[in-house]
């Protein structure tokens, strides 16, 4: 079947260039063997967590793309990067919506016990900004292995509580499941009450990030009426519960516009004619099924997402079989020290694309002409230390699919 964009990719990145390639009547097929690692890290919108406290978004992004001419953010512009998180909000109105804090990075609090900046808040995770710390109460579950509550009140100097869950069954529980128990009214009944209990005028009540999948803001709402104090949610381990949500939604948005999903199986071959791409291959046992389109966009992100493998030699890109900057043998690929301050040259390695983010090769030479490159496994760009990753995504993934209709 012919398609007028394909997608290959899930994350974050491909589903904002299907949103935008549909967006402008475009015939949309979206291929992954899986959601991306939206539903393992992302909670908020990291756009640029390098920018000086008090500085503007705006002003952070101008200063950073003078420092950094290489980077993905400095292909885009300031224009285009507001475009695109203005695409990504527009995605999510009231109640559960994304937020900034007067054009800023602010600091929330994390399931380690620290605070981190971040940019786009969303609803659920208003009430940690400017942590009033004498007030707050950190609340856990027994069994619930991946949030320590007196761990995390520890370290920002509040009280914390683990409570027993009112179902002997439940021992030990994932984050998935206790998302779906707090959607029970019965649940939310008894642990806003027995929290309401233990409550010694603290006037915030941070629980980790399982407020719900699918009505997260409801549960919140009802936690807050029973408990009378304000609620939140802090970020905790892999899977992350805020990060479904927002595939959900990209999904059951992209579905009713038309979007074709193939979720659940990876694009095995490409079927390359001179500097084309004529086609792809998904292997679906026991069949192999073939795919064409007059654009293609790679959002296969890093290693995480599989974008980028290693064998015992190379670093490689699996589908196109795009180059690579890297070291030249596997001993550069990482410093005598693992915990160096330094980068280890392998997260170095990425794409290299023009500045339409069509790939290239380290001569400046296009490799495929009808081909976009946006997200993570773009070259020039250390997303986890700047924290910028998601910003990444957004930004190129809109970007890209606007140079690859010619919009």
């Amino acid at each position: 079947m012919h398609y007028d964009v394909i997608v290959i990719g899930m994350g974050l990145s491909g589903l904002m260039a299907a949103k935008t390639a549909v967006e402008a009547g475009k015939k949309v097929l979206i291929i992954g063997k899986g959601m991306g690692s939206l539903c393992l890290f992302s909670n908020t919108i990291d756009v640029l967590g390098k920018v000086p406290d008090g500085i503007e978004m705006n002003e952070g992004l101008s200063r950073w793309i003078s420092g950094h001419p290489n980077h993905p953010y400095s292909k885009i512009g300031i224009e285009k990067i507001e475009e695109a998180l203005s695409s990504f909000i527009s995605l999510f109105p009231p109640p559960y919506s994304f937020q900034t804090v007067d054009n800023k990075n602010c600091l929330l609090p994390t399931g380690a016990g620290t605070l981190r900046p971040t940019y786009l808040i969303p609803t659920t995770m208003v009430g940690g900004i400017s942590l009033p710390k004498e007030n707050t109460l950190i609340v856990g579950f027994r069994g619930f292995k991946d949030f320590y509550a007196h761990h995390v009140a520890d370290q920002l100097k509040c009280r914390g509580i683990s409570l027993q869950l009112p179902y002997d069954s439940f021992r030990e529980l994932s984050a998935s499941a206790l998302a779906r128990l707090m959607e029970r009214e019965s649940f939310r009944e008894t642990i806003g009450t027995e929290i309401k209990k233990q409550l010694h005028g603290e006037t915030h009540v941070g629980f980790p990030a399982i407020l719900g999948i699918h009505n997260s803001v409801q549960v919140k709402d009802g936690l807050e009426k029973i408990t009378g104090a304000t609620v939140y949610e802090i970020p905790i381990l892999p899977p992350s519960i805020p990060g479904k949500r927002i595939f959900d939604r990209f999904k059951e948005w992209l579905i009713q516009k038309g979007v074709t999903f193939l979720l659940g199986n990876s694009v095995s071959n490409s079927i390359l004619k001179g500097r084309r791409c004529e086609g792809i291959e998904v292997f679906r046992p026991p069949l192999i099924s073939s795919y064409s389109a007059d654009r293609y966009i790679l959002a296969t992100g890093r290693f995480v997402g599989g974008g980028l493998k290693a064998n015992d030699e190379r670093i490689f890109e699996p589908i196109f079989n795009l180059p690579l900057p890297q070291p030249e043998s596997r001993e550069g690929w990482f410093r005598k020290s693992f915990f160096s301050d330094l980068f280890h040259p392998i997260y170095q390695a990425g794409i290299l694309t023009d500045s339409s983010f069509r790939p290239v090769d380290e001569r400046g030479d296009h490799m495929l002409e009808n081909v976009w490159v946006p997200g993570t496994i773009l070259a020039h760009h250390h997303a986890i230390d700047e924290k910028s990753k998601e910003g990444i995504e957004i930004a190129t993934g809109y970007a890209a699919t606007i140079y690859a209709l010619g919009t």
